[in-house]
C-alpha cells in the first residue's frame, strides 16, 4: 500500500501545471470562505462589546429591544421591582446612549456614554491610568483606550471637553476586552451625571444589571420580570440576541451566505474540472497499472489520496493566507473586526472535504471504466 500511495503522489506532483491549478483553486476557495466567515464573526463579537465589557450575568430590558444599541428607557419602579425578586443578589441601573462632544480644537465627535451605578460602579472598566474613585469628581469621565481613542485627539488625564454645554474632564484612561463596532469612542461616568448631561426622555434607565444568587434562581427571575412586562436575559442570551439582529435584520447573514456559497462553487468547479482533466491525461498510466494486476480498490485509494492530499494542502495554504492578511490588516487598522475562530476553521474544512469528495468521485468513475485492452490497443 505504501508503494501505491507513493506512486500516486509522484503522478500528482510531477504534473506541475495541473497540481498548481488544483492548489490555487482550493486555496482561493478556502481563503474566501475563511475571510468572509472570520469577518462576520468579528463583527458579531464587536457588536456585543458593551455586553462583554460590562460583564453582568443578567440584563433586564424593555421587551421591544432588539440589540444593545437600541435601548428603550424603563421607569424607576422596574429597578425596585427587580431588586425585590427572590433570588436577586443585587440589581443596579445602567445608562447607555449616544452624545456629541466638543473637543478643545472646536471640532465635534460622536461618543457612546455609559453611565454606571453611582453606588457600586458595577461594570467599571480596568484603568490604565487614573483612579476609579475620581469618577465621582466634578465633571469626571473615563475614556476607553481602544481603536477609536484617537478620534478624541488622544486625551490624557486632565483633558477637557464639552458635552451639551457641560464641562467634562478625563479622570482616567481604561482598557476593555472588546472595542465597539460603530466607530465611536466610549466614555464612562456615573449614572446620575450621564442623565444630567445628556437630554433624555422621561425614562432614563437603559438596562437593569442583575446578579442572581445562584444559577437556579435565573428561571424565577425571568418569570417574574416577564410578569412585569419586561424581558430578562442572561449575558450569553443577550449576545445571541445581538448576533441574531445583525444576521437576520440587517441582511448581513444573507450576504455572508451568498458569498460563502460563491466561494464554494468557485473552488468546486475549478478543482473538479482540473482533477478530471488530470485523470484523463493519466488514463494510460492507470490502465497500465490495472493491466499488471492493480485492483480497483487500490486505484480508488490512489485517487482518494491524490484528492485528499491536494485538498488538505490547499486548506492549509488558504488558512495561512487568511491569517496573514488579517494580521497585516490589524497592524494597519487596530479597529479591524475580523477574527479566526474554530467554527470558521471547521466550516472551511467541511467545504474542503466536500470538494475533495466530489473531485474523487469524478475521478473514480472514470478510472473504474478503464479496460486495459483499450489502452494497449491504442
Amino acid at each position: 500500500m505504501k508503494g501505491i500511495l507513493k506512486l500516486a503522489y509522484k503522478l500528482l506532483v510531477n504534473d506541475k501545471s495541473k497540481f498548481t491549478a488544483l492548489l490555487v483553486g482550493i486555496t482561493f476557495a478556502v481563503f474566501l470562505i475563511m475571510f468572509i466567515t472570520s469577518m462576520f464573526i468579528g463583527v458579531l463579537n464587536h457588536a456585543s462589546a458593551t455586553v462583554v465589557n460590562i460583564g453582568a450575568p443578567m440584563w433586564v430590558m424593555d421587551s421591544s429591544v432588539q440589540a444593545i444599541i437600541s435601548s428603550v428607557g424603563m421607569p424607576d419602579y422596574v429597578l425596585d421591582a427587580v431588586r425585590s425578586i427572590p433570588g436577586v443578589e443585587y440589581a443596579v441601573p445602567l445608562y447607555s446612549g449616544g452624545a456629541l462632544v466638543k473637543l478643545p480644537d472646536g471640532t465635534y465627535q460622536g461618543v457612546t456614554v455609559v453611565g454606571l451605578d453611582d453606588t457600586s460602579l458595577f461594570g467599571r472598566p480596568i484603568l490604565e491610568q487614573g483612579n476609579i474613585s475620581d469618577i465621582y469628581a466634578e465633571n469626571g469621565f473615563i475614556v476607553v483606550d481602544d481603536a477609536e481613542y484617537e478620534k478624541l485627539e488622544y486625551p490624557h488625564v486632565g483633558s477637557e471637553f464639552e458635552l451639551n454645554d457641560h464641562r467634562g474632564v478625563i479622570v482616567g484612561i481604561a482598557k476593555v476586552t472588546v472595542s465597539g463596532l460603530f466607530g465611536t469612542p466610549t466614555l464612562y461616568t456615573t449614572y446620575e451625571r450621564a442623565i444630567q448631561y445628556i437630554p433624555n426622555p422621561r425614562y432614563t434607565i437603559s438596562y437593569v444589571l442583575v446578579r442572581p444568587k445562584t444559577p437556579a434562581d435565573i428561571p424565577r427571575i425571568k418569570q417574574q420580570v416577564a410578569a412585569l412586562g419586561y424581558l430578562a436575559l442572561t449575558k450569553d442570551e443577550f449576545m445571541t440576541k445581538n448576533a441574531n439582529f445583525f444576521v437576520f435584520q440587517t441582511g448581513g447573514g444573507t450576504n455572508i451566505l451568498i458569498m460563502a456559497l460563491i466561494s464554494f462553487v468557485v473552488g468546486l468547479s475549478i478543482s473538479g474540472q482540473t482533477f478530471y482533466t488530470f485523470i484523463l491525461e493519466n488514463l494510460e498510466r492507470f490502465g497500465a497499472l490495472k493491466a499488471i494486476g492493480t485492483t480497483n480498490g487500490e486505484l480508488v485509494k490512489m485517487i482518494l489520496f491524490q484528492a485528499g492530499f491536494t485538498a488538505l494542502t490547499g486548506y492549509g495554504l488558504g488558512v495561512g493566507a487568511c491569517t496573514l492578511l488579517i494580521y497585516l490588516a490589524k497592524l494597519r487598522l487596530p479597529s479591524y473586526a475580523a477574527m479566526i475562530t474554530y467554527p470558521s476553521l471547521l466550516l472551511s474544512l467541511g467545504m474542503v472535504v466536500i470538494i475533495a469528495g466530489v473531485s474523487s468521485y469524478v475521478g473514480v468513475r472514470r478510472v473504474l471504466q478503464i479496460e486495459p485492452f483499450d489502452i494497449f490497443r491504442g
